[in-house]
Parts: C-alpha cells; structure tokens; sequence
C-alpha cells in the first residue's frame, strides 16, 4: 500500500485543482457581483420562507442596532429555532440524519447554513420543506402527549462570569478535582467552553454558579462538542483549593 501510494502522490501541487481555483477566480473577476447578487436574492427568498413556516426565526439585517451589531452577512442563513421547541443543534441532527441535509452547525439556540453561487432553489426548498416537517412532526408529537412547545429549553446564551483572579494567577494556583455537581461556588482552574460556537463558558480564574453548572449539563444533553477541561466528558472539573 505504501508503495502504491508513493507511485502515485507528489509533493507539488496539484495542476488540477491550481486549474479550477483560476477558473473560479476569473468566473469570479468577471460574473462575481451579479453571482453573489443573486445569492442574497435566494437567501432572503429563504429566509422569507423559513419566517411563514411559524417558530423558527430566520433573523437578517433588521438585528443591526449601530452598538453591538454593526453588519450582517445576508449570504449566511442564521435561524433561531427555540420557539419550535428544539435546541438548533437537534434540528442540526434532524437535517443530516433524516434529511441528507448538512448545514454548517448548530448550537443551543441557532443552526447556520451557508448559501453560495452554488445553490440553487431548488436546494431552498429542500431545506424549507425539512423545516417545515420537522415543526409539523414535533407539533403533533407534543399535542398527542400534551407537552408545551418549548418545555425545559434554556434560552440563556451567555452568563456573565465573575473574575475572582486573572487567568494566570488561577492557571498556577494549587488544583483539585471535583465532579461537575459539587462546583458551584469553587473558582474554575480551566477553559470550559461549548462548540458551537466556541466561547468559553468558563475560563481560568472565574467562579462556578448553579446556573453555569446547570448550563453544562443542559448543553452535554443536547450534544454540543464540549472542550477544554482534563476530563474530555466533563464529569469532573479541576477548580482551584481553597476559599477565594
């Protein structure tokens, strides 16, 4: 195998792929306004869609406030799916598992699918009637055992984290271990942090609440990549010994 694999792979580059990157360049130099143009017109078609179909919500340039938002990228279809009563990494799981529909991601309250000069409506409409399905499917579910909509979701984002020391301090600080249960209250000694989309839950040097431990738990049930800690299925957490 390895003799075969030597016959046939070089260490330049590939004249194929160097090829169709300058075909797509000078595609790009020539067309590219009128091509992207007409990638925002089917993703606003998209997002018009999505928003008639009832609990998603597919947000675009009306979040631009001049404070925290600035500007928004219209080609990148973000969806809000809380009020169909599924985290967006469930409908994430939902789109690729019964669907063959894989999007860029999902986290606790959002999925994000990225549209190109390579969709076409018709991959629109995939998307829109899976949508559609999943809320059709999920709402009748709920009714014939009488559960509300959007029961036990978390809508907290992001919990603002009390700096106890600065992150090197805690970093070379003397350690233990604790289960993920017993925290609250003990100043972290790691990154904690949930993919999507990345943002560290913890960081060194910051203390643990109930409702952080509670968002831990709620984001390791949903199945949300968690990374950071020693233990890479966050039972336990190395917290700094001591009162601070």
């Amino acid at each position: 195998m390895r003799q075969i694999i030597n016959l046939t792979q070089t260490t330049s580059g590939s004249y194929l792929l160097l090829s169709s990157l300058d075909i797509s360049r000078r595609n790009l130099a020539l067309r590219g306004k009128e091509a992207f143009a007409q990638v925002v017109k089917l993703a606003d078609y998209a997002r018009e869609e999505i928003n008639e179909i009832g609990g998603y919500y597919a947000f675009s340039k009306e979040i631009i406030n001049g404070d925290s938002v600035f500007d928004f990228d219209r080609t990148k279809l973000s969806v809000n799916t809380l009020n169909v009563g599924l985290a967006g990494i469930e409908v994430y799981d939902l789109l690729r598992d019964e669907y063959d529909i894989q999007i860029e991601f999902g986290d606790l309250g959002n999925f994000l699918a990225y549209l190109s000069i390579g969709d076409r409506p018709r991959e629109v409409e995939r998307l829109v009637s899976a949508l559609s399905e999943v809320r059709r499917r999920l709402s009748e579910v709920r009714r014939r055992f009488g559960k509300p909509d959007a029961a036990g979701l978390m809508r907290q984002e992001y919990i603002e984290p009390e700096v106890v020391l600065s992150p090197q301090d805690a970093f070379y600080a003397e350690k233990t271990s604790l289960p993920l249960e017993e925290t609250a209250g003990h100043v972290c000694s790691e990154f904690v942090m949930c993919y999507p989309p990345g943002i560290p839950i913890l960081a060194p040097g910051e203390r643990i609440t109930e409702r952080i431990v509670e968002y831990i738990q709620y984001a390791k049930e949903k199945g949300c990549s968690m990374t950071g800690p020693e233990d890479p299925d966050i039972r336990r957490l190395n917290v700094l010994k001591g009162v601070y």
